[in-house]
């Protein structure tokens, strides 16, 4: 059965993507051919035109603009609306394990901009993701790292805790309580979908009309998965631990003593994963990752659920495509 690598929905097979993914990128396209480049030729224009790297430093990005009319996306050195992520020559599968990763965010409340796979003139899929700090002509809202907020650079990003988040939050955001709840969501996500890598640079806060936030969620990975023989479950400890974080550590601890997160908060964002799992497991047997990542991905899964107490004891299995 074949899918559209942007909204995962059934397609015919003479189909490269479905109308809603085309209508995703916009109202106006019917059309999309593969991008002009193999994924070869993607890492090269990204080394030229980027100096900024990611999952360890080693994920090229560039930048593209989309032109409605000829159904194409064309590469830009700067000022693109879409960011893209091409096929690592180093880690396996990056890109789809990224596009699922931000689908299964958007599933349990995070919020996330549009994003997914496009194919490439040798058949490769390349991730993308619609910048959200631009509006109008060329326009920007503005946009902050928790690096630049606590100063810390590009090389300390790791230097710190999530205990200290907290102040920054309280310090800038105009509605704290709104966003600690969203920094709680995040972590959690995080640690079930085995992210270690959510560092300082990967925490932003956007100003819109006059309101400073989180913002939309970026870079979510399973860095577990991609990116063999980690033994760290977050980027920055929580209760002084990186790894064999507990229910006591990230919730009681975390969410309860210093986000001061009343109850019906926190049952809100765990019962979410109670409430999605088929769901939830559905989109990873959807995604474009081979067999053997998607059951890794759920065996990880269920194994963190079951670290924070959630009444999952095994995934559904339905027939696999």
């Amino acid at each position: 059965m074949k899918r559209c690598p942007i909204t995962y929905e059934t397609i015919d097979s003479d189909q490269a993507y479905s109308l809603n993914g085309l209508r995703s990128l916009s109202p106006s396209l019917t059309k999309l051919s593969p991008l002009p480049y193999t994924a070869q030729e993607q890492r090269q224009q990204a080394a030229r035109y980027a100096t900024k790297m990611s999952i360890q430093g080693v994920q090229p990005k560039f930048s593209a603009n989309l032109a409605v009319k000829e159904g194409m996306f064309y590469l830009v050195e700067k000022s693109g609306d879409f960011l893209f992520k091409p096929q690592s020559d180093i880690y396996d599968q990056v890109p789809e394990n990224e596009d699922l990763t931000m689908k299964m965010a958007r599933l349990v409340g995070i919020p996330t901009p549009v994003h997914g796979l496009v194919y490439s003139k040798d058949g490769s899929l390349c991730y993308f993701i619609r910048r959200f700090d631009r509006y109008g002509r060329r326009k920007k809202y503005r946009l902050e790292d928790f690096a630049q907020l606590t100063g810390r650079s590009r090389e300390t990003k790791y230097q710190f805790s999530m205990e200290k988040l907290v102040p920054v939050i309280e310090q800038y955001c105009t509605f704290p309580a709104v966003d600690k709840l969203e920094l709680f969501r995040r972590m959690i996500f995080c640690f079930i979908t085995g992210n270690e890598d959510m560092h300082l640079k990967n925490f932003r806060l956007i100003t819109k009309n006059g309101k400073t936030s989180l913002s939309p969620a970026y870079d979510l990975l399973n860095t577990t998965l991609a990116v063999s023989g980690t033994t760290e479950e977050l980027a920055l400890p929580v209760n002084g631990k990186k790894s064999r974080l507990k229910y006591e550590d990230l919730v009681d601890y975390y969410g309860r003593q210093r986000l001061a997160l009343p109850e019906t908060a926190i049952d809100s964002v765990l019962n979410k994963y109670t409430e999605t799992w088929e769901q939830l497991f559905q989109l990873i047997r959807y995604s474009f990752l081979s067999h053997e990542k998607q059951e890794a991905y759920e065996s990880l899964m269920l194994s963190r659920a079951a670290r924070l107490n959630l009444p999952i004891t095994a995934a559904p299995h339905p027939d696999r495509e």
